[in-house]
């Protein structure tokens, strides 16, 4: 279903069976997927209209959702026999996310907010010190690569354009260089050029680091910048009218 790069670990980097996810209180399942596999390094497009489920299937594989039925693997790991302390601990320390909204902390500057995943993951603050010296200067090295300026980053995330608050939210989700990057619709709200600068940039981010990239859009035009490309209506058995 999906081809990429393999690492040294030959299980893949995410592996869905027999999915099935339902809301508390409903009987009819929001996804039914029978099997999903996204090996490591792989970029993938998965596309879908607004209430197919795309924002809830990233939040099964971040654990922050857990399945009904059927099991989710992240590295190997089944997330859902993990407890939700440990769920979190291990979304910390391996899972990056940009969020549609970007949900950045208003008050904090634009360091402060890519320095937040180092604060709660001791693994990921070792591994950006390992790569280039200190966290501080592995949030440096990403905003600059992301076109964010040093002028920029004492800033507070509320004095940013939506266009600076997208890079800062993806140099986030990337510092100390987590194995799997999730962004839920991170480019909605911007235009065409921007829009396309933007993905030149996660792409090419995730490529360097290694990443495997599970992108989710409404917008199919996407699709042909990534390596693989997803329906999730053709994956997902259940129906999609309640799916968030």
């Amino acid at each position: 279903m999906v081809a990429g790069a393999a690492g040294e670990d030959a299980s893949p980097a995410v592996l869905l069976q027999n999915l099935v996810f339902r809301w508390p209180g409903r009987l009819r399942p929001v996804l039914d997927i029978p099997a999903f596999t996204a090996r490591r390094g792989e970029q993938v497009f998965i596309a879908g209209p607004s209430g197919s489920g795309k924002s809830t299937l990233l939040g099964l594989v971040s654990g922050i959702l857990v399945p009904s039925e059927g099991s989710v693997f992240v590295n190997g790991v089944r997330l859902n026999e993990l407890g939700g302390a440990r769920r979190d601990a291990f979304r910390g320390d391996h899972i990056g996310v940009v969020f549609q909204q970007f949900n950045l902390i208003p008050y904090l500057s634009v360091i402060e907010n890519v320095l937040i995943p180092c604060r709660f993951s001791p693994l990921r603050s070792a591994r950006a010190a390992a790569q280039a010296g200190s966290p501080l200067s592995a949030a440096r090295t990403l905003l600059e690569r992301l076109d964010m300026p040093p002028g920029l980053w004492n800033r507070t995330a509320r004095q940013l354009s939506v266009g600076q608050q997208q890079r800062t939210a993806a140099a986030r989700a990337l510092i100390g260089s987590p194995s799997v990057l999730i962004a839920d619709e991170p480019t909605s709200s911007l235009d065409a050029a921007r829009r396309a600068g933007f993905l030149r940039l996660l792409l090419g981010e995730c490529a360097a680091s290694g990443a495997t990239l599970l992108f989710v859009s409404h917008d199919p035009a996407l699709a042909e910048a990534f390596s693989t490309a997803v329906v999730l209506p053709e994956l997902n058995r259940a129906p999609g009218e309640d799916a968030a």
